[in-house]
């Protein structure tokens, strides 16, 4: 899931501006398609700007944010009639018809967001590489390293070790990673993924399957240790409790 921004002048729900992206999983925030609104704009992944009623105005829009410096993908939502003026030169990433499809918009959002990820890791060498504590995830090569130890690890449990690394402390439910780890599309139960916990809670080793900590009756987070003593006592304690409850089920 991604935050966009839609910048648009009409009254109307951004269901109303653009109806497919109503049946997107997208969070979308909206502003007045104005240069002032651009001062408060919150953090986005992508920009919208609404140009089926004044496209002149979204023209210029779209190269006033370009001057802003940021790097954002800017895509212009336009009617049929206005594609026959739209040109390079506007600023904008992308261009769709605002009576576009669910399954299209959603293809066009991951390209262009996409395109700027590939662009930033290709400007910075480390931007594919992440590391928590001792945790070391490389994202280009599909590693994954402990203390400088190299993990044998499925392409499931790379993924959900990275995702999991990648937001230190966050508590995500079983369902929410099933749906970021293993997509929407999948149609097994959340003890997959308690499967694959332990399975990757062994392969880091009793010294470090802490570093996955348990929720009760939540989920899990990826426990960072603290400077000047052991790991997050609760979750080593989850995970003993965790260990104790797959032992009753088998």
């Amino acid at each position: 899931m991604s935050t966009l921004l839609l910048l648009t002048s009409a009254l109307q729900p951004s269901a109303e501006v653009l109806p497919g992206l109503a049946l997107l999983g997208h969070q979308v925030k909206i502003l007045p398609a104005e240069g002032s609104a651009l001062l408060e704009a919150p953090e986005s992944d992508l920009v919208l700007v609404d140009g089926r009623q004044d496209l002149a105005g979204s023209r210029d829009l779209c190269r006033l944010i370009r001057t802003t410096g940021t790097d954002v993908p800017v895509i212009l939502v336009a009617t049929e009639g206005g594609l026959a003026v739209v040109s390079h030169d506007w600023g904008m990433d992308d261009v769709v018809l605002h009576t576009c499809g669910p399954a299209e918009l959603e293809a066009r959002i991951k390209l262009a967001i996409g395109r700027l990820a590939a662009a930033r890791e290709a400007a910075d060498p480390d931007a594919h590489v992440i590391r928590s504590g001792e945790v070391v995830v490389d994202d280009a090569t599909y590693t994954a390293k402990v203390g400088g130890r190299v993990l044998d690890l499925t392409f499931k449990e790379f993924e959900l070790l990275k995702f999991l690394a990648q937001h230190p402390g966050r508590v995500f439910s079983r369902q929410q990673l099933l749906q970021e780890v293993w997509g929407y599309d999948y149609f097994g139960g959340t003890r997959t993924v308690d499967v694959h916990v332990r399975r990757l809670r062994a392969k880091l080793g009793p010294e470090n399957e802490t570093l996955i900590g348990t929720v009760r009756n939540v989920g899990y987070r990826f426990v960072l240790p603290t400077k000047d003593g052991p790991r997050d006592k609760a979750a080593s304690d989850n995970t003993a409790a965790d260990r104790a409850n797959e032992s009753a089920d088998a």
